[in-house]
């Protein structure tokens, strides 16, 4: 008996359950309790198509555009009663009919109304019409990227405006880069190639590419415009009527392609377009809606889950990996009117929307039911399996990880499988042309009641460095990229709507948190030449204007210029002897941390325009193959900003055979240092301050455009020379040589005869000058010396004539008679 109990109330539970609504219905009805004579302003905007669609702002969870007959904007998810959305008389022209929405921000969404666009800022209330088309397009197609940064805003502002059906080539494409305040019209050459009319053209930053979906006799087919996808195409696909196509959030790669008779998926942004698998207890079919006489009317989707319900009042429910997007049919209630429209809420959590005019307010109420997805897949009809997984999380969710060139990352997931189970982990990238991986599954420990638990670890790196895949199918190195990483469950079952997979968005290019010093170990200040609290103080140098050149470079400087030592943003200059082949050491630190001496090849330019300065290296001895790049190149240039006019975008190296600029001049200065050369700097013979901006010009070391500015104090010169020196030595030795031979010939002319008249004339001619002089004291002095010499002389010579004349005399005397 107790038996038979048992089995009566299990079998009236097992009936309460499945006659248990989805879900129960409620009115949101607020702030109406007396009659309001409030009348709306403007012309009230109607959706175009004969069906509804709820828009959300990914970035804000509870704002979001609901489009159908009436267009009704919330920023508190549809909790209050609102006004329908309405536009001014005086800006739009004609049925205020809408056909494309896209939030571009917090506060602003876009809308295509008759054909033009208009950009509506909900937080002040304000209508402005965007400018620069000349002919009407229909939809406006963007991505939104909610983390923080001038790359998301970058990201968020670009955006394409067409008019779907047009015919190829020959309609009008137009793009912004502003977020939609202004567009231009594209050029189209690049598509010239295509036939047949346009279904839209996409941004599909999960893969770097411009996408561009063609149709030709009922077969539409995605083109890709940048390498390597651009010589290649998607796989074709049918393409009866109209398709609206919804570019899934987060830049996973996911598309939606609907309209009320079939229903399309794909993974890898457009490369393959598939129908939706159905699960019909344990089997699985394609989904083939116009068979099935079904007519799809709203569709919902967030980053993991689709929805979608049918006029038929059936409400399918389903996910979307990589592996592949399978649905179920949920429920048969009546939720079906001209107005319903469904969209999620939260991952798992599907509202179903229904607006209800008020006869005595201009307010539309809201009528809501909610359905729990986890819940409601738990029924036994449905025969799911329960999630083979328990857990799955990683700390790079809601994060946002650069890989700069040359740079790798190691991310990390931690999973526990369901008691029993063993489940595969899947590791995937939505641009592998850009982006490469190794994954390796370890195990992690237990978990309290025995269960296993596993540590994967990734690490990625920019594909052209891993060396795994062919040339050709990677990248661009040059051209920086996107890409999402996503750890999901291979086998996961359908019932694990909780169990989200883990993803994130990795920017393959510029790390903003890298910067480069230029070392600075012996300073000015260190060595006592100069004093850091005085060149804090609006501390002046001087530069000669022989040193210097002028800026714009047309002509030659007209005086000494005087230049503020900027020492916050210096320091302390380094100090260099003049006569010493010199290298700036450049420094590369990332976070505040240093990560390596740059060897990459740099420039630098002295920004006061001091050109008392040279380079070690030539053309020739530099090894180039062809003409090198310099300064003077860029002359045009100048008047912009230093950092602008030489780097990595416009470098191109010399070491490399150039048809187009072929060696010429060899013996030019080859001003480019680091890299594969020796290449110094050689200070002339000046004393003083040089400012540098140097500016990192090889390509394949970072994607930032990398620069600084430091400064130099040269000592050690000595003050320039008015002769040549070799002109000034050779007149030294000529002129001691003369002295030389002089002090030797004239004493030895002196004592001849030719001599002494040559002395006697001279002292004729000091008389004589001596004569003209007014100064009789000094007359008398000078003549007195002179006669003492010639009396001195005189007896010199006379005395020994008249010592030989007494010598005869005497010989005479005492000879014999």
């Amino acid at each position: 008996m107790l038996m038979l109990i048992l089995a009566a109330v299990t079998t009236m539970v097992r009936a309460q359950d499945l006659n248990q609504e989805l879900c129960r219905p409620y009115t949101v009805r607020t702030g109406k309790v007396f009659e309001s004579s409030i009348q709306l302003e403007g012309v009230p905007l109607f959706y175009a198509f004969p069906n509804t669609f709820v828009l959300k702002n990914i970035c804000m969870d509870k704002t979001a555009v609901y489009l159908g007959q009436h267009v009704f904007l919330t920023t508190n998810n549809f909790d209050f009663s609102i006004l329908p959305l309405t536009i001014p008389n005086e800006i739009v022209v004609g049925e205020p009919s809408v056909t494309s929405a896209h939030f571009i921000s917090k506060s602003v969404i876009l809308f295509v109304i008759s054909g033009g666009i208009y950009s509506y800022n909900f937080i002040e209330s304000t209508w402005r019409k965007s400018e620069g088309m000349s002919e009407p397009v229909s939809h406006i197609s963007g991505d939104t990227c909610c983390f923080k940064g001038s790359f998301c805003l970058e990201l968020t502002s670009s955006l394409f405006a067409y008019l779907r059906g047009g015919q190829m080539p020959g309609t009008n494409i137009y793009f912004s880069e502003n977020g939609g305040f202004t567009f231009r019209l594209m050029d189209t050459d690049k598509l010239s190639h295509l036939k047949g009319t346009l279904g839209g053209i996409f941004h599909l930053h999960s893969m770097s590419q411009v996408g561009i979906l063609m149709v030709e006799n009922d077969v539409g087919m995605f083109h890709y415009m940048e390498y390597p996808l651009n010589h290649s195409m998607g796989i074709p696909f049918s393409y009866k009527n109209p398709l609206e196509v919804i570019l899934k959030p987060h830049q996973r790669g996911f598309l939606i392609l609907w309209n009320q008779t079939s229903i399309l998926v794909s993974s890898n942004s457009g490369q393959i377009v598939e129908s939706v698998r159905l699960k019909q207890g344990k089997s699985f079919t394609n989904l083939d809606v116009e068979s099935a006489n079904k007519t799809i009317y709203s569709v919902a989707s967030n980053s993991f889950e689709m929805a979608f319900l049918v006029v038929e009042n059936d409400l399918y429910y389903g996910s979307q990996n990589y592996m592949g997007s399978y649905i179920i049919h949920l429920s048969e209630e009546a939720f079906w009117s001209k107005d319903v429209s469904i969209y999620f809420e939260n991952t798992g959590m599907l509202q179903i929307l229904t607006p209800i005019a008020d006869p005595n307010f201009a307010a539309f109420d809201f009528k809501k039911c909610l359905v729990n997805v986890q819940d409601a897949l738990m029924k036994e009809s449905l025969q799911l399996k329960p999630c083979n997984v328990e857990l799955l999380e990683s700390t790079m969710v809601n994060n946002m990880f650069t890989i700069d060139m040359n740079s790798k990352l190691r991310l990390s997931a931690l999973m526990i499988p369901r008691m029993g189970e063993s489940p595969i982990p899947l590791v995937m990238v939505s641009n592998p042309h850009a982006l490469g991986f190794k994954a390796r599954l370890n195990n992690y420990g237990n978990t309290f009641d025995g269960n296993f638990k596993y540590k994967l670890d990734i690490e990625l790196q920019q594909q052209h460095h891993w060396g795994n895949s062919e040339f050709n199918f990677t990248a661009n190195i040059k051209r920086q990229a996107i890409s999402s990483i996503t750890v999901d469950i291979a086998d996961k079952a359908l019932s694990c709507v909780d169990l989200k997979p883990v993803s994130t968005l990795i920017s393959v290019g510029c790390d903003m948190t890298k910067k480069i010093v230029v070392q600075n170990k012996i300073s000015a200040c260190t060595m006592g030449i100069l004093n850091p609290v005085q060149l804090q103080k609006n501390y002046t140098y001087r530069i000669e204007k022989e040193a210097y050149e002028s800026i714009n470079h047309l002509g030659q400087a007209q005086g000494d210029l005087i230049v503020f030592y900027e020492y916050k943003d210096l320091g302390c200059p380094r100090l260099v002897y003049y006569d010493k082949p010199w290298k700036p050491v450049v420094e590369l630190w990332k976070n505040g941390i240093l990560e390596e001496i740059m060897d990459a090849e740099y420039v630098i330019l002295e920004v006061n325009g001091v050109i008392s300065y040279s380079y070690s290296l030539t053309a020739a001895t530099a090894n180039c193959r062809s003409q090198p790049q310099n300064w003077s190149t860029f002359e045009s240039d100048m008047e912009s900003q230093h950092s602008s006019i030489w780097n990595r975008e416009n470098y191109v190296s010399c070491h490399e055979v150039n048809q187009d600029n072929p060696l010429l001049w060899p013996n030019v200065q080859y001003q480019v240092l680091g890299g594969r050369t020796d290449n110094r700097v050689i200070f002339g013979q000046r004393n003083g301050i040089y400012t540098f901006h140097l500016s990192v010009v090889d390509p394949f070391y970072s994607y930032c455009n990398l620069n600084t500015i430091f400064s130099v104090y040269v000592y050690g010169a000595l003050p320039t020379t008015k002769f040549q020196p070799l002109l000034s030595i050779f007149l030294v030795v000529t002129t001691t040589l003369l002295l030389v031979w002089l002090g030797y010939a004239i004493p030895k002319q002196l004592r001849t005869e030719r001599g002494q008249r040559l002395l006697g004339f001279c002292s004729q001619i000091c008389q004589y000058c001596l004569g003209i002089c007014t100064c009789a004291w000094l007359r008398g002095k000078l003549r007195r010396g002179l006669r003492s010499r010639r009396v001195k002389d005189q007896s010199q010579k006379v005395l020994p004539t008249h010592k030989t004349s007494d010598r005869r005399t005497q010989s005479k005397t005492l000879g014999p008679p």
